[in-house]
């Protein structure tokens, strides 16, 4: 692959999207990781109007500062690029204590989180008619749906669903992309503690492209279909039970919401 003609491609494909929207420009929300540093650069190319908002909250400060180097990288090379700093650590705390004591689950917090920057992303891209740029990879977004639904999964385009992550950082070191966050391990940043993707999946995205790939040509959709391969070793089946497991829990992520169609009762 040609990182940087890929990278040409999919700042072509953002202008069409764009042209075809009748908006603006592009909003993209920037973590401190690999994927919004690719996507924030891509949509900066462009020309059009590109807004990058960072959204801490509660945030560790090597995360914040990380998002911070990609907004200075952008504003240093792009002159069509604004960035905003919204601290929703406040807004959080309100919507956290306003909730039942059942609705404070860990995970649901962590849910909440990604939800309000979604909501803050919206806001402007509102009020500026732009575009949300989502930044998932096609690992996240359709392999194992590692998003939040209505959350970081709330977006308008998609313009790097279909990399995997090795290739999200060779492009990113292409374009470049602070080094910092090219040395930064993956995570979310939606935790309490600074835990990373791996530790949250259980596997590296190296070993989940692997399986995706596996899955696609062996044409495997079954965890239970991991009893007859003999040629693996047992890392490898941990892996695609990992991949598989998670593929099919998180379905309803992947797909539109089911519609109860009525075409049988109206005759």
């Amino acid at each position: 692959m040609n990182h940087l003609q890929v990278a040409d491609y999919i700042t072509g494909w953002l202008k069409e999207k764009l042209l075809e929207s009748g908006q603006k420009g592009f909003v993209v929300g920037v973590s401190g990781g690999i994927d919004s540093a690719l996507v924030s650069t891509l949509c900066a190319r462009t020309g059009y109007p590109t807004i990058v908002l960072s959204m801490p909250i509660h945030q560790p400060k090597d995360q914040f500062n990380r998002a911070n180097e990609q907004v200075a990288f952008l504003e240093a090379h792009f002159p069509n690029v604004k960035s905003f700093l919204v601290d929703l650590t406040e807004s959080y705390e309100t919507i956290k204590k306003a909730l039942p004591e059942e609705g404070r689950a860990e995970l649901a917090l962590v849910n909440t989180r990604s939800r309000l920057r979604m909501l803050t992303l919206y806001s402007v891209a509102n009020s500026y008619c732009h575009l949300v740029a989502g930044t998932g990879n096609k690992i996240e977004d359709y392999g194992i749906g590692f998003f939040t639904k209505y959350g970081d999964g709330g977006v308008d385009i998609s313009p790097i669903g279909d990399l995997v992550k090795s290739e999200v950082y060779a492009i990113a070191g292409k374009l470049g992309v602070p080094e910092s966050i090219l040395r930064a391990r993956p995570t979310d940043g939606l935790w309490e503690t600074d835990r990373t993707d791996e530790e949250q999946i259980g596997a590296t995205y190296d070993e989940l492209e692997w399986a995706m790939q596996y899955c696609d040509s062996e044409g495997i959709e079954n965890p239970e279909l991991l009893k007859s391969l003999q040629e693996l070793d047992i890392r490898q089946l941990e892996v695609l039970d990992i991949y598989l497991s998670r593929h099919i829990a998180n379905a309803h992520k992947m797909q539109m919401p089911p519609v109860c169609e009525l075409e049988v009762l109206r005759g």
